[in-house]
């Protein structure tokens, strides 16, 4: 791996590039251009939203690979590019993990790299991914989701309040915060009978001051979160994250940035090539052990619809046959608890996900996490019980799936059903 003090030293001496120009000039006509020389532009095939081409997403991998190493990424506090030569990008890939060991006993997970069609199972990581949860029921909640023996590992979520008071990022409160939350997930599983659950935390650090409150203690949590600024950029906070995380405590994180269908990188193609740059960089700059670019459609802030579908299989297929890494895929939902569509719009991702090769999959988040409190043990235990179905699918069927999910949920992405709270649907 390149020295870490070096990528520091490049965030200060790189080309300087202010962050407005680089949003708003850079980032499109460098995607444009890359669409453009690969012939990538109009790809996207709505009727059939789970790629089958191998060779399109080979193209794409192409595509993003040249993307990463033409335009590096910003470090916005120094309005400085990072930048790598393909060389460099190339070790970085070939340096990377392709298998980490998790939890202990009878809740060890074992996490592996994985090819499109995979037979290998992949890794669970399931839980009311970054809700917001009333204290009085935060523990009853989470110990619904790791009742579930399929689910793996138990994502993170945020505690509404930190004894009695408002949390407040990048105060001491957040640092308080975060030990609470790991204190009420250790609780849940261990009433789940699963004390040694692998646990994906804090939810709670909106700065870098929850992950070095917490992250290297006693009894901390088994994997750290950084989660890079969109589209290609990282902060002084993310970098204090990594340096804490992985390299001052050895320890493994995860994360990815979101690209967006209709923000600066344009169409879902633009997406699909910006979030495979991305990964390619984070694992530079951030030292993610688990690693992933993500699709978010900005028209309605979720990633259950057709275009966004397409552009999570062309950018899973694209990493998975090209690299080693462990990726993952997350879904992000709009409809709630209780509600049918949930349930599809959850099978829609990660059928596609599973059979585009992600070593794990990550969730859930009903309602786009827009309400405190509505998520439950029901979606989860679906969706883990769906993650490892899916395992050895062919990519053909999954399509002819998802086409038949689809139709069920897709024209009201702009107006879901909230469904309900926990306390309403959950005992």
């Amino acid at each position: 791996m390149i020295p870490y003090v070096e990528i520091l030293e490049r965030a200060h001496t790189g080309p300087i590039c202010k962050e407005k120009e680089w949003d708003i000039k850079v980032i499109p006509s460098k995607v444009k251009e890359k669409l453009r020389e690969h012939g990538l532009e109009n790809t996207c095939d709505r009727e059939n939203p789970v790629n089958t081409d191998n060779g399109l997403a080979d193209e794409f991998w192409h595509a993003g690979f040249e993307l990463a190493v033409e335009l590096g990424m910003l470090c916005v506090d120094t309005s400085r590019i990072i930048k790598f030569t393909e060389q460099e990008l190339r070790m970085v890939l070939r340096d990377a993990p392709s298998k980490v060991i998790l939890g202990k006993g009878e809740d060890l997970v074992i996490a592996q790299t994985r090819k499109p069609e995979d037979t290998l199972e992949p890794t669970t990581a399931y839980g009311a991914m970054g809700i917001k949860i009333s204290n009085d029921i935060f523990i009853p909640l989470l110990q619904s989701i790791a009742s579930c023996r399929l689910n793996d590992i138990l994502i993170h979520s945020v505690p509404a309040l930190v004894y009695g008071k408002e949390i407040r990022s990048g105060t001491p409160y957040e640092t308080l915060a975060v030990k609470l939350e790991l204190f009420l997930e250790r609780e849940a599983t261990r009433r789940a009978g699963r004390p040694h659950m692998p646990i994906w935390a804090p939810g709670s650090s909106a700065t870098e001051y929850g992950e070095m409150g917490i992250y290297g203690t006693r009894d901390g949590p088994d994997l750290g979160i950084v989660l890079p600024i969109t589209e290609l950029k990282t902060s002084y906070s993310l970098m204090h994250k990594t340096i804490h995380t992985v390299i001052n405590h050895e320890g493994i994180d995860g994360g990815n940035s979101w690209s967006m269908i209709g923000g600066y990188v344009g169409p879902a193609e633009g997406a699909a090539v910006a979030a495979i740059a991305s990964t390619i960089l984070n694992r530079a700059v951030h030292l993610l052990t688990f690693v992933s670019g993500n699709i978010l459609d900005i028209r309605y802030l979720g990633n259950s619809g057709r275009e966004a579908i397409w552009a999570m299989s062309v950018l899973q297929q694209a990493q998975n046959r090209n690299t080693h890494l462990l990726t993952y895929g997350l879904t992000s939902q709009l409809f709630g608890p209780c509600t049918s569509e949930l349930l599809y719009e959850t099978a829609a991702i990660v059928v596609d996900d599973v059979t585009s090769g992600v070593s794990t999959e990550l969730g859930t988040r009903p309602t786009g996490c827009k309400y405190p409190d509505y998520a439950s043990g029901l979606e989860n235990t679906f969706a883990a019980e769906v993650t490892k179905a899916a395992a050895g699918m062919k990519r053909e069927h999954a399509n002819e799936i998802v086409k038949a999910f689809l139709p069920k949920y897709e024209d009201r992405l702009q107006r879901p059903n909230k469904g309900k709270s926990f306390t309403e649907c959950f005992d």
